[in-house]
């Protein structure tokens, strides 16, 4: 039983993985590359992870795989955040398909300086009353 739950897992993982893997090679633009890979393959290896856990089933194989989940959780989404960020503030061109820039009235180019629009009522042109 406890082989086809790690078989389970591990073809599950496997799966997701192949998913962002297509992902990344599939879609147009870095931004949405990145979003294929930070959201299966991160998935993908939880997944491999949980499979390890079970197979092993041993008190400190178990403890160092959740130390792993939890790492991959905290940094996995701030990385991907960072990359994608630095991608925006070096201009790397979007996808000439893309609807909605929401940086692009909140960031200038010529400070530095995302605005979160709360720093006053008519600090975005989108906020700004008639």
């Amino acid at each position: 039983m406890r082989d086809i739950i790690v078989c389970f897992f591990m073809i599950t993982g496997s799966l997701f993985m192949l998913i962002a893997s297509i992902g990344v090679l599939r879609f147009p633009d870095l931004f949405s590359r990145m979003q294929a890979a930070t959201k299966s393959a991160s998935f993908g290896v939880v997944l491999i992870m949980v499979a390890v856990c079970v197979y092993f089933a041993e008190t400190w194989v178990i403890v160092e795989g959740v130390m792993l989940i939890i790492f991959i959780f905290i940094t996995s989404p701030v990385a991907y955040q960072m990359i994608a960020r630095a991608a925006y503030f070096l201009k790397i061109p979007m996808w000439k398909g893309t609807v909605v820039d929401e940086l692009k009235e909140r960031y200038d180019m010529d400070k530095h300086i995302v605005k979160s629009g709360l720093e006053r009522p008519d600090a975005l042109p989108s906020r700004r009353k008639k």
